[in-house]
């Protein structure tokens, strides 16, 4: 019997994130909550993800969202909440997923039997996801699933991505790697955001980079120049794939022909997303 592996799971994680992403950068994000009177930027993007917690302090999001300059977070939490209610924030969240997703796939497909198809697999793998120690992923599995196809497989993705990031926060601060220290690491494998992108949106400033990567020059995991020792890439190596293992649960009940299909069908959404600019690609890499 063929088992899936944990390509496969990485695999399809691949090929659903970008839709799940695009909702996060693209211009209706910050222009529907700026009319709530939130602020564009850091503001929208906590209270957008969250809103599912309910009336949450700042403690319980720098906690979760793991790679946040924590006195960022204290600017903007709680005081989104007394701009806009959670409710409101998760209504005008799927208002911006259902503009965002009709531009980028087209009014045909969004209403299409394939997206339908990926809604009904992405769902049924969220469904058999875990709820202890999955924060993120346990709030928004307590939300409505939405009853159009398109907001409902974002809905599923959202699930997927977040029970996988609350494993991955997990790995890392088992690894050692505290918030600052995990982004530094993961952008010097040239995989991830730049480090300009990260310190504009996550609020740490270049003195905070560079003592991260002191810090970490001093385990051995960064050279000179800020490139990943062989420890290094082990390091990096060695935490993706603890990721993948403890990912590997909503997958495996849909096995390896559903999980296949749901790669299949997935992969054709994102790559609409990003051929419609959906994510912003020339921020990822080193430098």
């Amino acid at each position: 019997m063929t088992m899936l592996r944990a390509s496969d799971v990485r695999r399809c994680h691949n090929a659903h994130h970008p839709v799940h992403a695009a909702y996060y950068f693209a211009p209706e994000h910050d222009g529907f909550y700026a009319e709530l009177g939130l602020e564009r930027g850091p503001m929208a993007y906590l209270a957008g993800r969250a809103a599912p917690f309910g009336e949450t302090g700042p403690g319980v999001v720098s906690a979760t969202f793991y790679g946040y300059h924590p006195e960022l977070v204290a600017r903007h939490i709680p005081r989104a909440w007394q701009i806009a209610s959670p409710q409101v924030v998760l209504r005008t969240r799927l208002r911006i997923v259902d503009a965002v997703l009709v531009r980028l796939l087209g009014a045909e497909g969004v209403v299409s039997d394939e997206l339908a198809q990926a809604a009904r697999l992405a769902l049924r793998a969220a469904e058999a996801c875990e709820r202890p120690g999955r924060p993120l992923y346990s709030a928004n599995a307590d939300l409505p699933v939405p009853a159009a196809p398109h907001l409902a497989f974002w809905h599923a993705a959202t699930l997927l991505r977040e029970h996988r990031g609350d494993a991955h926060v997990g790995v890392l601060s088992s690894a050692g790697l505290v918030g600052l220290e995990a982004l530094v690491t993961h952008s010097a494998t040239g995989t991830h955001w730049k480090p300009s992108f990260l310190m504009r949106h996550r609020g740490w400033s270049a003195a905070d980079w560079a003592g991260a990567q002191d810090r970490l020059r001093d385990r051995g995991l960064l050279d000179g120049a800020g490139e990943l020792t062989p420890a290094g890439v082990e390091l990096r190596r060695a935490v993706e794939a603890d990721t993948d293992r403890l990912d590997l649960l909503p997958y495996s009940a849909l096995g390896i022909e559903g999980t296949r299909r749901l790669t299949e069908l997935a992969g054709v959404f994102s790559r609409a997303v990003l051929a419609g600019g959906g994510l912003p690609l020339s921020e990822i890499g080193k430098r």
